[in-house]
């Protein structure tokens, strides 16, 4: 990506740091599924809207669409947010934003609708552009961190540390760009997205080590009053020994003690079983639409 862009709009204004609500248990205390659902929704979008901070991601804020895009071939890392949908004009908007993404070559990105946006105008709207949609691109969970285990069992060798300085997020990204398949040519491109952004209150960012080597990642961001968790993976050979366990338990003592009192993520199939056992709860599917551009993808 050769520049970087910031439009705010009035009314903007993305939560820069740590809420006051995080002493509350949202699965309790707030009105049902439809509020812890809000939450982690809510968490997600912050989460990229940091990541704007970096001068090498393009973070666009629009009365219709707000999107953060960079240049990693990642559905996660490029996300379009449709906040409102607008009265007229709902095909040169979407023309528009895609003609914009090619010309920035793109890769994959992620589109997401906020409740109210007409579920069965979107759909045709976005599928005869060439997006797919997936229902269940993940599984929305929380869980109340007063309930957590205090330690698991995990292999004697294996330590989590905070990610700190420059050389440790280097270490973070090749272990992560293994596990998420993401391709070592990107690892610098990935460091560039977060080097600017990661390093300030809301973010903790872990690496595992297993006899002294890197292995596994995950990260907590605090935001919305709840603490959510991201970027889980261990690299192939170190499956099965407890790390994914290890390295999402981890952060989520650390924000307990920091006094929130719910945990959130959008599960993957592969680790949703993990999230289970330490207790999560299921709160629907995350529903997205995808778009690749096969021009970029193909080396066009």
């Amino acid at each position: 990506m050769n520049s970087s862009s910031l439009q705010m709009v009035p009314g903007f204004a993305p939560e820069l740091s740590l809420s006051a609500f995080g002493t509350k248990n949202i699965l309790s205390e707030h009105s049902g599924r439809k509020s812890v659902k809000s939450a982690i929704r809510a968490n997600w979008e912050a989460y990229h809207y940091c990541l704007g901070r970096s001068p090498s991601v393009e973070l666009s804020v629009g009365r219709y669409l707000t999107w953060l895009m960079t240049d990693l071939p990642d559905y996660f890392m490029n996300l379009v947010v449709c906040t409102e949908w607008p009265s007229d004009g709902v095909d040169d908007l979407i023309e528009s934003a895609l003609a914009h993404f090619r010309s920035m070559n793109i890769r994959k990105l992620s589109w997401l609708t906020h409740e109210g946006v007409p579920s069965s105008e979107i759909y045709k709207a976005l599928l005869a552009r060439g997006l797919t949609s997936r229902e269940s691109f993940a599984t929305e969970m929380a869980v109340d961190l007063s309930s957590l285990p205090e330690d698991l069992s995990a292999h004697p060798d294996l330590r989590i540390v905070s990610v700190v300085d420059g050389s440790a997020l280097k270490q973070w990204i090749h272990v992560a760009s293994i596990g998420f398949r993401i391709g070592e040519k990107y690892e610098k491109v990935w460091y560039d997205c977060f080097a600017d952004a990661i390093f300030n209150p809301q973010f903790r960012t872990y690496l595992a080590l297993l006899n002294g080597k890197p292995v596994g990642t995950s990260q907590l961001f605090l935001s919305e009053g709840v603490a959510g968790i991201y970027n889980v993976t261990c690299i192939p050979e170190a499956r099965g020994q407890g790390i994914g366990s290890a390295i999402t338990l981890t952060p989520l003592l650390e924000a307990r003690q920091m006094g929130y009192r719910t945990g959130i993520l959008q599960a993957s199939k592969q680790g949703y079983n993990v999230y289970r056992r330490l207790g999560f709860q299921d709160f629907g599917n995350l529903s997205l639409y995808l778009w690749e551009n096969d021009r970029a993808l193909n080396g066009g």
